[in-house]
């Protein structure tokens, strides 16, 4: 027995025996939340069918986790970069020989189709290998003293402990994106991952957590409302990472800000694709059908909105509403699958009610539709779908909607398709088809968006580049690649004068 909850050495997976069970991982055991309860996960591709339970968590939980991580934290620091680093790779290397189990159950537990979710597990080795790397390189500035004699440099201090919020839709790469510069820098961490994700991250912990020393990484698993309230209300928490809607983030962020915690959020996009007259029009319509419909559309960069240059409207609006039609949705088990279900009924209620909307609003149903695809009945499957005759000032034009939904915009010009894709509150990633580097470059300086594409899909970008977007995306801070020492943190200015 733990002082803090039972122990439980129960496996999680995806067979179809007894319902297993996702555990709290506090410092270095896997505990039951405190007060015992839990909650259900089921498989959106069969909603009938119950993949297992998880711990929902309390402010006592939290109170545990962060007492752990504030213990662990002296030693973790001590044993500067390079040690550090050492266990990183461990880590990856742990969780490279478990790929294949961790990507089925990343397909189990939300739906990302197999090949997508093995390539996001790949991404998740690939970032504790980099920042195993990271960890090592130096950090700071040598600066002349204006007296000749006296040393005058900076170095980068951990923050201290930091927590770190995370969506259901990247389940791994996300909190390894956030989680292995904390750890690198010297952080320790807790993490709380979405309710929808909890399987997988206990498969997480039960990967890397052995690598490394007892307390350095905990996990949380329950409501964001109460989970997420305590983790940012924590005294001894001294920085958080999130990304997640931007209702929440906003929430998060005046909260924090009136404690003076640092704060990082990524809040999702309305993310345009613009395709031009003299564009590749094949190469243009599968980016855009790519960016718009694999994993259901389920990805804060994927392209929502496609504005199409007047004088090739009609033929681009029959090309991609032929390739949506050709789109077969498919259990995410399936190795052709390209697209899969969405992740739950709620989603599912809630992408269907705004095409539903945008259809009294006089927008035009071209392909797909908000009704299940025969076949699919039993999940939460949404055919890919596209609208057009939209008001670019609609809710369907300008709201996130995170499913298969690509809304058709015509431009007169380059400019005014500019104007259109700027004509948003967020600003996460843009891509413009065109065979014109003048056009491209005028894209580049009239654009509003933190990631920019030219003849390229708006989803996805590589781990060695710093993420994040412009306006109501982002907290204006980035992710991955070296951008991420940033945030994970402090600047301290020394000096050190001779004593005699």
């Amino acid at each position: 027995m733990s002082a803090h909850g039972r122990r439980l050495d129960g496996k999680v997976g995806v067979g179809t025996g007894s319902v297993r069970e996702a555990l709290n991982y506090i410092g270095g055991a896997f505990v039951s939340a405190a007060g015992g309860g839990t909650f259900e996960r089921e498989n959106p591709s069969r909603f009938a069918e119950v993949l297992g339970c998880a711990a929902s968590s309390d402010a006592g939980d939290v109170d545990a986790a962060v007492a752990a991580a504030r213990a662990a934290l002296p030693g973790w620091r001590a044993m500067g970069g390079p040690a550090r680093g050492r266990q990183l790779f461990a880590a990856a290397e742990r969780l490279h020989a478990a790929a294949e189990d961790l990507a089925q159950l990343v397909c189990a537990e939300v739906g990302k189709p197999i090949g997508e979710a093995r390539g996001e597990v790949a991404r998740g080795v690939a970032l504790l290998r980099y920042y195993a790397a990271e960890a090592e390189r130096a950090q700071g500035q040598n600066l002349p003293h204006p007296d000749g004699r006296s040393l005058l440099f900076t170095r980068r201090i951990p923050l201290g402990t930091v927590a770190l919020v995370t969506p259901w839709n990247f389940p791994v790469a996300i909190p390894l994106w956030k989680g292995a510069p904390a750890l690198g820098f010297g952080n320790t961490v807790v993490w709380k991952p979405a309710k929808m994700s909890s399987l997988v991250a206990h498969r997480i912990a039960e990967l890397i957590g052995p690598a490394l020393p007892p307390g350095v990484f905990n996990l949380v698993l329950g409501d964001g409302a109460q989970v997420g309230a305590a983790l940012v209300a924590h005294r001894d928490v001294a920085g958080v990472s999130f990304t997640g809607s931007d209702e929440v983030g906003r929430e998060m962020g005046r909260a924090l800000a009136a404690r003076g915690v640092k704060f990082q959020a990524e809040m999702g996009g309305k993310n345009p694709a613009i395709i031009l007259a003299d564009a590749n029009l094949e190469r243009a319509v599968e980016a855009t059908i790519s960016g718009a419909f694999r994993f259901a559309g389920q990805k804060c960069t994927a392209t929502s909105r496609v504005i199409v240059e007047r004088s090739i409207l009609a033929a681009v609006t029959e090309m991609l509403a032929a390739r949506a039609r050709s789109i077969v949705p498919l259990p995410p088990q399936e190795e052709e699958c390209y697209l899969g279900p969405v992740v739950s009924r709620p989603q599912a209620d809630g992408i269907r009610a705004a095409i539903r909307r945008g259809q009294a609003g006089g927008a035009r149903l071209v392909a797909g539709g908000g009704s299940v695809p025969p076949g699919c009945e039993d999940g939460y499957f949404i055919a890919p779908t596209l609208l057009d005759r939209v008001d670019p000032d609609s809710q369907l034009a300008q709201e996130e909607i995170f499913g298969p939904v690509l809304v058709l915009l015509p431009a007169d010009d380059p400019a005014q398709a500019i104007r259109l894709a700027n004509r948003t509150r967020y600003g996460l990633s843009a891509s413009l088809f065109t065979g014109s580097l003048d056009r491209a470059l005028a894209y580049l300086d009239g654009i509003e968006a933190g990631m920019v594409r030219i003849n390229a899909e708006t989803a996805g970008v590589d781990y060695l580049a710093p993420f994040g977007g412009l306006k109501g995306s982002s907290s204006h801070s980035r992710e991955q690649g070296s951008a991420a020492v940033e945030f994970y943190t402090e600047i301290q200015t020394v000096t050190i004068s001779p004593g005699v």
